[in-house]
Parts: structure tokens; sequence; C-alpha cells
């Protein structure tokens, strides 16, 4: 029962718009990050290596695993999922087990091995609340049964990301869970207090550490400190200025060198856009927008209202980063430190990524 295969084939659309997305992403984290690759460990290609053997590697089994088994096995699954998450979430903050990088707590480090709790947490939390919704698709709608008990859930898992901290991730969920609760049948003047409840709620974790403040004072004048707060939106935008219409070429660009911060995490994107200018940026934009439809598409006609909300989910979740990056490092958003999915260097994020295209890719087998 949950290793059919489901009535049709392959969705050869969304497998191909991955594996582009997935091919493309190697080739611009291999130029993005063979400068610190040849200063840390004298291989320029050490990073993108172990980018595949990792993460393309476990997230290929994840992805054909997940195609494979049936996506109603993950309704059975979202309770221990979600108690699962939290679990690791909680292991951040053993010193024996986790490890810190500039005054985060979200890896947990076992061997030669770490991973990150909070990109597992993005599809357990996405399976429970398609499930939840699913199972109260006629109480959504009351502020007892429906929009209170979502708002606890939202807060406990925004309690713990909070504590890493992980606003950035925070960000990603708190708008994926939100569609997908309108979409489970919330209502819009439920989906607008939660709005203006989230508003409130970022005002004052703005409020409690100086560097978020700083984020958004970069966001409305790049130019106050150009040297200080704002050296690494201005060395985005010098990247992504600089790669015109036809951009450098691939590994080509000049801001790798130690000139942009971050260059194979969350500001890859600048790279990209410094090596192959406007028309690669409207290609890789375009990808995501080819599978954001098509995600929808799957989501539309799947059999049952927890296929169709576990589609959505998926479908938005990773859309939403993918853009909320791209925003943030073009100046479009104040900066926020997620990844760019398929691309940004990252094992957990690549596994969890292309295992959920592997559930979304199933679903798209019982259309």
């Amino acid at each position: 029962m949950f290793f059919s295969n489901g009535a049709h084939t392959l969705d050869k659309s969304l497998f191909y718009t991955t594996l582009a997305l997935f091919l493309g992403g190697l080739l611009t984290l291999a130029s993005a990050s063979m400068v610190l690759s040849q200063k840390s460990f004298g291989l320029s290609g050490y990073y993108v290596l172990r980018q595949l053997l990792l993460g393309g590697v476990g997230g290929a089994i994840g992805l054909l695993a997940a195609s494979r088994i049936s996506y109603r096995l993950w309704k059975r699954l979202a309770i221990p999922l979600m108690l699962l998450s939290l679990a690791l979430l909680v292991f951040l903050f053993i010193p024996e087990l986790s490890y810190s990088f500039g005054g985060a707590k979200r890896w947990i480090s076992i061997g030669p091995l770490s991973f990150q709790p909070s990109e597992i947490l993005k599809f357990s939390f996405l399976v429970y609340l398609a499930g939840w919704l699913a199972a109260r698709k006629d109480e959504v709608k009351s502020i007892s049964r429906g929009m209170i008990p979502f708002t606890l859930m939202l807060s406990v898992v925004g309690i713990f990301l909070l504590m890493q901290p992980d606003i950035g991730t925070l960000g990603v969920i708190a708008i994926s869970a939100g569609m997908l609760y309108f979409l489970g049948g919330g209502k819009t003047s439920q989906i607008i207090t939660l709005f203006l409840f989230g508003l409130v709620m970022f005002y004052f974790i703005v409020q409690l550490a100086p560097y978020r403040l700083d984020r958004i004072t970069t966001f409305l004048n790049p130019a106050a400190d150009p040297q200080g707060i704002g050296y690494q939106i201005n060395q985005a935008f010098i990247a992504i200025g600089s790669g015109g219409f036809w951009g450098r070429g691939l590994g080509m660009s000049l801001q790798k060198y130690q000139y942009l911060p971050e260059p194979m995490g969350d500001s890859i994107f600048a790279i990209f856009a410094e090596e192959t200018g406007f028309l690669g940026v409207v290609v890789f934009i375009g990808l995501f927008g080819f599978f954001l439809w098509r995600g929808f598409a799957i989501a539309y006609r799947a059999p049952d209202l927890f296929g169709r909300l576990l589609a959505a989910g998926i479908t938005m979740g990773i859309t939403v980063q993918a853009f909320i990056n791209m925003a943030a490092i073009s100046g479009l958003l104040p900066l926020t430190g997620i990844p760019l999915p398929f691309v940004s260097y990252g094992g957990t994020s690549l596994v969890v990524t292309l295992t959920q295209i592997g559930v979304l890719l199933n679903i798209a087998k019982h259309i």
C-alpha cells in the first residue's frame, strides 16, 4: 500500500526542472567556493565535492525513496516526525552534541558529520500542519478550534527557532504556514489578524538584539555605513551590478575573492548574478517560477485534501525561501541569512529539499 507507484508515471517537467536547478546550483557553488576551498584545504573543489557527495548523493537517495513511498504514509508519520524535530532542536543546547558559528547554535555534530535540525523542521512542520488541517477541515474557520491552536503550534516552533537564533528560518516557516492555513480553509479575516500579530512579534524580536535592528537600518539606507553594517549588501550590489546583461562568465566572479561575505552561503545569488548577468537571473527565476506553477498544478489535482495541502506546502516552502533569499541579497528585503535552495552550500538543506521533491513527485503519480 505505502510503496505503490501510483496510477501514472514520473512527472518529467518537475523532475527536469529540479535537475536543472540542482546542476546549476553545483556549477555556481563550484565557482563561488573555489577561493575559500583553496585557502582552507588547498583544493579548489573541496566544498562542491563535499556538497555533491553528502548533499547530492543523500538527496538523490531521499528523492528516490520518497517518490516511491505513498505520500499518505507521511500523514501517519506526522506526529513522530514533529516530535523528532523538536527533540533535535533541544539537542542543540547540549554542548557535547552541537557547535556554534557566528553566535548561532544551529548544528548538531556527530563525529565528522553535522546537520541542521531546523532544515528537517521545515519539512516536518509542513507535514504535520497538512495533516492537522486535513483532519480539521470543518473547524479551521473557528477561532477556538482553528486559529488559536494554529497560532499556538506556530509559537512553539518560533520559540525553538528564536533560541538558536534563526530568524530567517522562522520567517520562511511562518509565511509558508500562513499560506497553508489559508488554503486549508482559514478565513481572510483570520489571515489578516495573524499577519498583524506577526508584525507585532517581529517588532519585539527586532528589539531583542541590536544586530537585527542594524539589518533593518541597512535595508532602509544601504549607503549609511558601507564599510560597517552595510558592507555585505553593498558588496552584493557591486557583484550584481557588474554582471550587466551577459555576466562576466562562469567562474569569472571577482567578488568571491574575499570581498563579498558568505559567497557560498546566503550571498551566493550575487555571485551567480555577477557571472551570468541579467539573462542568467531571468532564466534562474523562471525555473523557480515554473517549479511554483508545476507544484501548484500537482496540488490542485491531488486526489485528497492531505495531498493537496502537502503538495502546496512543499511548493510554497521551497519557493518562498528562494525568493526571500534572492530579494534580500538584492536589497529588496532585509538580509536574512537563509540559504538559497539547490545552490547554497549545506548538505542538510539539499537532502531535505530533494526529499521533498520526491514527495511531490509521488503525489503527482497519484493524479
